[in-house]
């Protein structure tokens, strides 16, 4: 027998180091539905989201955290489809905001807003427990083992303790907004989980050597070759975040 099909998506047409293929933004319900992470701003593709809703009767538009990649169609799609904006507190454009644990009913269950900072200090992924799924935002991408967390201080303790809770969710499979669905949910969150660990290790190790290195000093013997053009700001602010994180483990 098998399992119930992956939820629908369209895709932004955004794809980039950063966002693989672009953003996904899923549908959740049929008449009393919700779409998740609507993307970019851009004319034509929120008149491609509002076709795409023509045959729901109550629309909702729901954010996992406050990236233009994620968000900024928001308030046009929310305009064009009369429908509310859920998604944390503060994000520009929500008109509802949700904490975890609150619930979005859709006609094909409910999602169960998960408090997961890391990325950003306010990101929630959506349980979908009728499923044993989870739709992840940026918690994960669907390719390779890492994403960004260099947003504020205390991301990386922040960002492993969301990966130990979505596991607890025991979860089948993971949805996230960039690439395909992690089909395995737990050897992705421990793929995940190694590579920001494996980073703690390399910066610790680092600094035996260099205990006043900044970040600059660290680029290259961190990252070496491996990373794309256009990364190294963002890479930065990871190996700032990291260096935090170390150093203050150290001083606790």
């Amino acid at each position: 027998m098998t399992g119930p099909a992956h939820p629908r998506f369209l895709g932004a047409g955004n794809a980039g180091p950063f966002t693989l293929d672009g953003t996904r933004t899923y549908r959740v319900g049929r008449k009393r539905a919700v779409l998740i992470d609507p993307g970019p701003a851009g004319d034509d593709h929120v008149r491609a989201l509002v076709a795409w809703m023509a045959d729901a009767h109550d629309a909702t538009v729901l954010l996992t955290h406050g990236h233009d990649d994620h968000a900024a169609a928001a308030p046009a799609l929310a305009r064009a489809l009369s429908a509310p904006v859920v998604g944390p507190l503060g994000v520009p454009g929500v008109t509802s905001p949700v904490a975890d644990g609150d619930v979005v009913d859709t006609d094909e269950g409910e999602l169960v807003a998960v408090h997961t900072p890391g990325h950003t200090a306010d990101h929630l992924c959506y349980h979908w427990p009728a499923r044993r799924a989870v739709f992840a935002g940026d918690l994960l991408l669907g390719r390779g083992d890492t994403t960004w967390v260099g947003d504020y201080r205390g991301c990386v303790a922040d960002y492993l303790a969301s990966l130990a809770r979505v596991r607890a969710l025991s979860v089948d499979t993971i949805y996230p907004a960039h690439g395909p669905p992690l089909e395995n949910a737990a050897a992705a969150l421990d793929r995940f989980e190694a590579h920001r660990l494996l980073r703690v290790r390399q910066v610790q190790e680092a600094l035996a050597g260099r205990p006043g290195a900044g970040a600059p000093d660290l680029l290259g013997a961190i990252y070496g070759d491996a990373l794309p053009p256009g990364t190294e700001k963002a890479a930065l602010k990871s190996l700032e975040a990291l260096l935090d994180h170390v150093r203050g483990s150290a001083e606790g």
